[in-house]
């Protein structure tokens, strides 16, 4: 694998995001140039190892790359791991195709690693015949008391850098059309995104990724789907959510209301008055036969128990399906056809 950053940290490869920074604060601040001014090329060369460590395994998408391909494998440029972004100023979307992406990493300036993480360049400036102005701003021995190289820096809870780094871009919305049947038996679908991420060095590149969407049974129209932080990545912004809502397309012979089915059936006044036997299909494809035995009168509703949409906390439970009926009455009637309906009906 070549050089090992976890061994590096001295952090174990299941370390978390604070498990990083406490050893980066820790080795940064004892190898620091300017706190080793007896040893400073080996101090130099160390402080840069654990800049470098720090930068790679505190980013998600670099520290999956370096354990996937090893430190050259990143140096030298590998297709990205599943699993990334889109943001803040956009996000481009298609709904199929893939590509090889490939991500490079250029370890960047361990000083400017080190002035982000603390929020200035260097506390030893007096130590080391300075003025402890690095970076614009100044420190005196007496600001961190006596330890000044412990102490004050454990309990550091965030830089200004850091706190910069919460202001998180606004989510991207988008819609995702979904078929009733889709909503009815669950589906899988595939969205490809395209997103900028930047570099150690501070420069933009474009990746491609594809998101997978679990569409569950019983899924209504509205439902979202958080990615979190998928967006373009920019300098001390969070990026942004990436948000899918379910939007359901129109169908031929369904219309939903909440878990209920709704199913409408022209008839002939004939058909309405002697009896009418319903074939229809359903959303996964079997076949349902409804007799109706009883007069069918305006506003009759037919309602068949079970039959309608799953219930998304428990698909093994339906609505159900409610059979209208929209009755087509005849134009006009013959003097024969009125006296034999007044026959047959009396008042």
């Amino acid at each position: 694998m070549g050089i090992d950053y976890y061994k590096i940290l001295q952090v174990d490869r299941n370390a978390k995001d604070d498990d990083l920074k406490k050893a980066y604060r820790k080795l940064a601040m004892k190898w620091h140039p300017d706190k080793n001014p007896n040893n400073k090329k080996e101090a130099e060369a160390k402080f840069k190892q654990i800049s470098e460590a720090y930068e790679v395994l505190s980013d998600p998408q670099k520290r999956a790359v370096y354990d996937q391909y090893g430190e050259e494998g990143l140096k030298g440029g590998v297709p990205p791991p599943a699993g990334g972004g889109a943001g803040p100023g956009g996000a481009t979307f298609f709904t199929s195709g893939d590509g090889p992406t490939v991500f490079r990493f250029n370890p960047r300036n361990a000083d400017d690693i080190f002035s982000e993480f603390f929020g200035f360049s260097s506390p030893f400036g007096g130590m080391a015949g300075g003025n402890g102005m690095r970076g614009g701003t100044r420190f005196s021995n007496s600001m961190f008391g006596d330890d000044l190289f412990g102490s004050a820096f454990g309990g550091m809870r965030e830089s200004p850098m850091e706190s910069q780094r919460q202001q998180k871009a606004p989510p991207i919305e988008n819609k995702l059309p979904c078929t009733l049947e889709d909503l009815y038996k669950g589906t899988t679908k595939k969205m490809k995104i395209s997103r900028e991420i930047a570099d150690i060095s501070g420069k933009t590149m474009t990746v491609e990724e594809i998101l997978t969407i679990d569409i569950k049974p019983g899924w209504k129209k509205g439902t979202k789907i958080t990615f979190p932080e998928k967006g373009n990545e920019q300098p001390n912004v969070v990026p942004a959510d990436i948000v899918f809502i379910v939007d359901e397309k129109p169908h031929d012979s369904f219309k939903r209301d909440g878990n209920d089915l709704i199913f409408t059936q022209k008839i002939s006044l004939a058909e309405a008055l002697t009896g009418y036997t319903v074939h229809l299909k359903t959303l996964d494809g079997r076949t349902l036969t409804i007799p109706i035995n009883s007069i069918i009168h305006p506003g009759y509703e037919e309602v068949v128990p079970r039959e309608g949409m799953p219930i998304p906390k428990d698909p093994s439970k339906k609505g159900n399906l409610r059979i209208k009926f929209d009755i087509k009455f005849p134009a006009r009637l013959t003097t024969e056809q009125k006296a034999g309906i007044k026959k047959l009906l009396p008042p």
